[in-house]
């Protein structure tokens, strides 16, 4: 059947049979044995788009029909929007069907005016600024793509394009002025808009839907060739091969990523956000050299670390006896904690402080860098004005708009303000009641705490865990239970965060956000506040609840009536925060490369194994594409999701992990790799989409980067012991608190440990077996209050105070300090670059100039015939006027 126009009458059709040309109303063809052409079988009309679908006659009777009906009314809806379909049954199913779609020039240029796309008018003539690095060329070349390769593009002068001024832009070649990643975009544009279905007065149409109820299996632009065979024709290489060899393959870890190729081959969506994570892993690498160089510091100042000394020596820690830190637990020597005392030194010293301030400070040109850098590619990519209006309703929005309430956007929307209210309370009711539940997950990992500890207490005192002989010596209760409690939190935090990502998903659907941009947003949100709290929660736990509010042992505080309220080690909850984000940091690490790397390349696998009967025939573009793993719609939002995460553990918590950018740089190189892998060569090719900026987690990082401030701030000074030290060692190591005559920090241990009398517990402690004196009649415990026999024993004392009044301080002039300071800077540095500005301002004129000097020479060109023939039409009656004039006149009038 040959392709032919449709009127009203046809395409509104209700059966197949209805349909011109019966079932199959455009021509179905053999495959041409070409595996790596992107053209219909004439050679000509590029493929913008493949649809496959499975045969009906195949299928089951009761879906049969359905499916036919609306798969032939969405084509011929596209049909008569102007779309060329073309069919070809697959070379390895014979189940399967590949429909190839072409857009036509007056189809192209139609919606690349409905969709404002910005098209070149003339070069680019303006002078760029030479390059600040532009002497260092012969070392920084190493490390950018292969120029000789990936050659620089031509800059043009853009404006969004108009079908009724084609002569205004620079059209050299029809068939290469729209670049195939706007071909895509044009074509999945119109497959959102194509009916499928009229049910009264409904309108059901969008590719979506039919994906879902799996009217089609799958749709999706093509690879222009095979990632890993360079192209046969010089002039038109293979940009997915470039892509491999220059930017995903791992020998290239190093080198700068090929940015502009990215965002021609994927767009602005995809090329912004490995724009984003370039500059993020370029700015952590500064981070982890200082934060490597305060590892290093506290590595060298272990040795001359006195107060770890002192809990090491036998004469004072090996002396010293502990109280029971739970019911059934023993007395324990304070030097059995040695080992963790070295290790908390490694991180608790005062490069930590110098460290904490840095990233405050890191942090804030980050962000500020990256919006003057963003502002330079909205430059170059043109995205400067691309707005909100621009951005077309969603499909499912625009299918429920039956109310007739106008709002400034739609005339119609699809509910009534009662109906938002009550969809808006539901959701935010949904998330709330997640977050209720992750909070008591939390709880339930505390009451695990202390139940564990008390167990481990007793088993290790007592020699039981004879399995652990090896590491026996390096383990202590605490130290067991914060890890095994950290595994446990890590498993109950990915399962939560799976179960939740469906919830989150759902309640963005039920809401009905009207834009794809508002979509993303309020999923982002959502998301976001449940990992949030998922991931952070256990941190926010240990730095500022755990050993907080323990009582002492004659008071004890007690969780449900029955569990001592956790306490710290000796040497505080510092390491144990440390070891909690290295195992969420790490294992988060390895579980999203498993998802990344191992799934899609098994998922490949398999299938290429189950078809490795037909691997001998030659098989076209259009399937080898649908052999590879779709990329859903929101899979950079896992990507930027994954990232921000570990933004926050970078910024929260790095005054208790000064390795955590290191970590987090070596995790990044990776990362960017692997993206680059997966999207290159396991992944069909993502639809293109337009996008400015990184949307909405622009401001959540910039929140966490306000929290980042306090959040440090506290762990230093409730976290960490290095504001009781600085207190002990300026006032309490010399006179009146003591008989030293210089400044010194010998004594502090025996300082931090009050005093408790075992006569004064409100039950029986002599009982418990220990491996101390019998003679014992006092233990010490970790706090600041007066000893037994003091009028008021067991109160907090004046050290307590003036610890409490040092953490305060240092909290507010610290938090000022670094805000005053961010805020200067904020200000300081301007969002877009000056010489952005002035470029932006001087291709406005002249993109005006042209424009209007184009429109001028078509209207002169138009009217010129016009002029000529009114110009010959005066001359000519002129010239009869003058001939009757003479033939009046005698012959002495016509001389003189």
């Amino acid at each position: 059947p040959v392709l032919g126009q449709f009127t009203d009458e046809n395409i509104l059709c209700k059966t197949p049979a209805d349909l011109p040309g019966g079932p199959h109303f455009y021509p179905q063809v053999e495959f041409n044995d070409k595996p790596e052409s992107l053209f219909f079988n004439d050679g000509i009309r590029r493929i913008d788009f493949i649809l496959v679908y499975e045969d009906e006659d195949k299928k089951e009777f009761e879906k049969r029909n359905m499916y036919q009906r609306r798969r032939e009314y969405f084509e011929a809806s596209l049909m008569k929007m102007g779309l060329e379909l073309e069919a070809t049954p697959s070379v390895v199913n014979d189940k399967l069907m590949f429909v190839k779609v072409h857009l036509p020039w007056d189809v192209l240029c139609t919606y690349a005016e409905v969709l404002h796309i910005k098209l070149p008018i003339r070069p680019n003539d303006i002078t760029p600024r030479p390059s600040m690095w532009r002497f260092f060329t012969c070392i920084t070349k190493h490390f950018y793509p292969d120029e000789k390769l990936i050659q620089k593009e031509v800059e043009y002068f853009t404006a969004p394009f108009e079908k009724n001024r084609q002569d205004c832009f620079y059209i050299n070649d029809k068939d290469l002025f729209f670049t195939p990643a706007m071909r895509s975009r044009m074509a999945c544009y119109i497959l959102s808009k194509a009916q499928y279905e009229i049910r009264g007065n409904i309108n059901k149409f969008g590719i979506t839907k039919l994906l879902n109820t799996g009217v089609y299996k799958a749709a999706y632009p093509l690879h222009d060739g095979k990632f890993n065979v360079k192209s046969k024709e010089e002039a038109y290489p293979s940009e997915r091969y470039l892509l491999y060899n220059e930017w995903a393959n791992p020998k290239n870890f190093y080198k700068m990523q090929p940015l502009d190729l990215i965002r021609k081959y994927y767009g602005e969506k995809v090329g912004i956000y490995f724009a984003w994570l370039g500059f993020y892993t370029m700015m952590l690498a500064v981070a982890a050299v200082v934060g490597l160089g305060c590892f290093i510091y506290g590595l060298k100042s272990q040795e001359t670390s006195t107060w770890s000394k002192e809990v090491c020596d036998p004469n004072i820690g090996g002396k010293i006896v502990m109280c029971p830190q739970c019911d059934l637990c023993k007395y324990w020597i304070l030097n059995s904690t040695c080992e963790t005392s070295q290790k908390l030194s490694i991180f608790d010293n005062f490069g930590t402080l110098v460290f904490a301030v840095f990233m405050s400070i890191w942090v804030t040109l980050f962000l500020e860098f990256w919006k003057r850098y963003q502002a330079e590619l909205e430059y170059e990519w043109d995205t400067v004005e691309f707005l909100e209006q621009e951005e077309p309703p969603r499909p499912e929005y625009e299918a429920r708009c039956i109310y007739e309430r106008k709002n400034p956007i739609t005339e119609k929307v699809p509910f009534t303000f009662c109906g938002r209210c009550v969809r808006i309370s539901i959701g935010i009711g949904t998330v709330c009641f997640w977050i209720f539940l992750i909070l008591a997950s939390i709880v339930a990992i505390i009451v695990y705490r202390l139940a564990v500890f008390i167990t481990f207490s007793y088993q290790l005192r007592n020699n039981n865990l004879k399995n652990l002989e090896p590491i026996k010596e390096y383990v202590t209760p605490q130290m067991a239970t914060s890890v095994t409690a950290s595994l446990i939190s890590f498993v109950v935090i990915m399962i939560l965060n799976i179960l939740y990502e469906r919830v989150a998903i759902w309640i963005t659907n039920f809401e009905l956000p009207r834009t794809r941009t508002d979509y993303e947003n309020s999923l982002t949100m959502k998301m976001f506040l449940f990992q949030f709290v998922n991931y952070y929660s256990s941190c926010f736990y240990i730095a500022f609840v755990k050993g907080k509010i323990v009582g002492y042992p004659g008071k004890p505080v007690k969780l449900l009536g029955e569990y001592r309220s956790e306490e710290c080690d000796p040497g505080g909850c510092l390491i144990e925060l440390t070891t909690q984000l290295a195992i969420i940091m790490g294992g988060k690490a390895i579980w999203n490369n498993i998802q990344e790397v191992l799934l899609p390349w098994a998922k490949n696998w398999l299938f290429r194994r189950c078809s490795s009967s037909v691997t001998e025939k030659v098989i076209p573009r259009w399937e080898q594409d649908y052999q590879l793993q779709p990329i859903s719609q929101l899979g950079l939002f896992y990507e930027y999701l994954e990232m921000v995460i570990q933004f926050g553990f970078v910024t929260l918590f790095v005054a208790s992990f000064p390795l955590a950018p290191v970590l987090a740089l070596i995790n990044n190189l990776f990362e960017i790799r692997v993206d680059a892998w997966k999207f290159t060569t396991q992944s069909r090719r993502i639809v293109p989409q337009k996008a400015q900026d990184i949307g909405a987690w622009q401001p959540i990082l910039q929140g966490i980067a306000i929290l980042a401030v306090a959040t440090n701030a506290m762990i230093i000074a409730f976290t960490s012991d290095m504001i009781p030290r600085l207190v002990y060692y300026w006032s309490f190591s010399v006179f009146p608190y003591s008989d030293n005559t210089e400044h010194t920090m010998q004594g502090y241990i025996n300082s931090s440990l009050s005093v408790f009398n075992i006569s004064d517990s409100p039950f029986d402690l002599t009982d418990i077996a220990m491996s101390a004196p019998s003679n014992l009649t006092t233990c010490r415990y970790r706090d600041f209050r007066y000893p037994p026999g003091h009028p008021w024993q067991y109160e907090h004392n004046i050290q307590y105070w003036h610890v409490l009044g040092a953490k305060l301080a240092f909290i507010i002039v610290v938090e000022h300090i670094v805000y005053l300071t961010k805020f200067i800077l904020s200000y300081v540095i301007p969002d877009v670059p000056y010489a952005v500005k002035e470029r932006i301002k001087r291709e406005k004129y002249l993109t005006h100039v042209i424009l209007h000097e184009t429109s001028l020479k078509l209207v002169t060109r138009r009217l010129k015939p016009l002029i000529d023939d009114k110009i010959s039409h005066d001359a000519t009656n002129f010239n009869k006027e003058e001939i009757e004039m003479k033939a009046t006149l005698t012959p002495i009038e016509e001389n003189n």
